[in-house]
């Protein structure tokens, strides 16, 4: 490689877009393969058998859920830490920052729901995906933000991350009430007895990040066992992670956590993911399962519902005065915020991957469809109407 080309790959991955971007061409990708005669070998490679075991202790999953439930977990991991760091002293740690997007994460994820919750009540079976257009993926909304460049107004960026953080909240709520299987007691006692554990890590200050990680693995294994999702033991984890160092309280081990994960999650965790779990098939796709009422639900819920929700929720809350417009957001740009949280790509995908995929009945829809659709129009239509509302002028973010 080249000096050129080595600067281009440095400056490409400094891009806070280049997650989004990454993660569009492992879906595009996707899509390829499983549009192709290679559609044989994505099967194959999504179905290979991978077991761990120890005795008569094994864990045995084709690797498509290594990938849902074991790479996912390292995810979740990197949300709680930066839900804790935001919660301390981020954004979040002032309450007068936290109103307007917390009022619109419950806007944004409540509409949508109803908007599914419409197309598809009385089907006992649909209705297990209403949380799918609920999520909103902050990596591509943000590089669709990106793209444009120094018009963006700080206040723009913190809105929509503040408001990503409600909405991770309210997945990983979700998630914990609403998708878990059989319960198994024994393996909750056992991710209970890690708790304390890890307090006492916590309360000492102890920063080997080989003994957080060792209790970590025994509490997902747990956690899997447990039938409550296996992902929120990355959650729990992060929460003990300490804030300061005890030796030198100028550093941080979280965010050093935090700044050692970010880049392995943005450019292989959730490319890794989007690339195993959107690969729909187009072939026979006809009007009937286009139009069926679980992809039509997720793409309004999506596309339709964020929008209303973020944006009426938040113009509600102005209007009778619990908060007010931040300064450098016009009406115009706040709508093409609320437009953003439309692409709910990764998170919608994973809740639908929990939603359905124990089932048969992809042979009849494919959730999926809904998923991409819906963010393709949330993603198009935000970045649109943000061009137009925000000035084509040097950086506003003062």
């Amino acid at each position: 490689m080249s000096n050129s080309q080595e600067i281009f790959s440095l400056d490409f991955f400094k891009l806070e877009s280049a997650g989004g971007i990454i993660l569009m061409l492992a879906a595009v990708l996707a899509l390829i393969f499983a549009n192709t005669p290679l559609q044989t070998y994505y099967a194959l490679i999504l179905d290979t058998p991978v077991a761990i075991r120890i005795g008569a202790f094994e864990i045995a999953k084709p690797l498509l859920l290594w990938i849902n439930d074991g790479l996912m977990a390292v995810f979740f991991f990197l949300v709680g830490l930066e839900l804790k760091r935001e919660l301390l002293e981020g954004e979040l740690a002032d309450r007068r920052n936290i109103i307007l997007p917390g009022i619109g994460a419950i806007g944004g994820m409540a509409v949508p729901a109803a908007i599914y919750t419409f197309f598809n009540l009385g089907d006992h079976t649909a209705m297990a995906g209403w949380a799918i257009p609920a999520a909103t993926d902050i990596a591509f909304a943000l590089g669709v933000l990106m793209l444009l460049g120094s018009r963006v107004p700080t206040s723009i960026k913190i809105f929509l991350t503040s408001l990503a953080i409600f909405d991770d909240i309210g997945a990983i709520l979700i998630i914990a009430v609403f998708y878990t299987a059989k319960i198994s007691l024994s393996a909750l006692i056992l991710v209970a007895c890690c708790i304390p554990l890890l307090l006492l890590f916590n309360r000492r200050r102890v920063e080997s990040k080989s003994l957080y990680i060792m209790v970590g693995v025994v509490m997902w294994v747990a956690m899997l066992k447990s039938g409550v999702h296996a992902t929120l033991a990355g959650v729990i984890l992060a929460l003990f992670i300490p804030m300061q160092s005890k030796v030198d309280p100028r550093q941080s081990p979280l965010k050093e956590m935090e700044h050692d994960l970010h880049s392995v999650v943005a450019f292989w965790i959730l490319p890794i993911f989007a690339f195993a779990n959107a690969g729909i098939t187009l072939t026979g796709i006809g009007i009937e399962q286009l139009l069926h009422n679980v992809p039509v639900g997720i793409a309004l819920g999506l596309f339709v519902g964020k929008q209303i929700g973020v944006f009426g929720f938040c113009w509600l809350a102005i209007r009778i005065g619990l908060t007010q417009l931040p300064r450098g957001i016009s009406w115009s740009s706040l709508y093409g915020t609320a437009a953003l949280c439309g692409i709910g790509f990764t998170m919608s995908l994973f809740i639908g991957s929990l939603a359905f995929e124990e089932t048969d009945i992809n042979l009849i829809f494919d959730e999926r469809l809904g998923i991409i659709l819906g963010s393709l129009a949330s993603g198009l239509v935000g970045y649109l109407v943000l061009r137009r509302s925000l000035p084509a002028s040097a950086n506003q973010s003062h």
